[in-house]
C-alpha cells in the first residue's frame, strides 16, 4: 500500500480531478488543503511548491496532475 499525500486548494480544478482520479483507482490518500490549513500551505511552501495540486507518492513527488505518472507509481 503506497503512502499519498495531496496538497490541494479549494478553486483548483485541477486538484479535484487528480481526488476523482485517486478515487477511481480506490488508492487511499490525505488531502492537505492549502486553503484552509495554514501549517499545509507552510509545509508546501517549504517543500519549494507555490502551487496546486502536489502529490506525493511514497518519496516521490508530482507536481501538477500528471495521470500518467501517477499511474506508474502506483502500479
Amino acid at each position: 500500500m503506497k503512502n499519498v499525500v495531496i496538497y490541494t486548494s479549494n478553486t483548483c480544478g485541477y486538484c479535484h480531478a487528480a481526488k476523482k482520479f485517486l478515487e477511481s483507482m480506490s488508492v487511499n490518500y490525505t488531502e492537505k488543503n492549502v486553503s484552509v490549513d495554514a501549517e499545509a500551505r507552510k509545509e508546501l511552501i517549504q517543500k519549494g511548491f507555490m502551487g496546486v495540486p502536489v502529490i506525493i507518492v511514497d518519496e516521490e513527488v508530482v507536481q501538477g496532475f500528471d495521470k500518467a505518472k501517477l499511474q506508474e507509481l502506483l502500479a
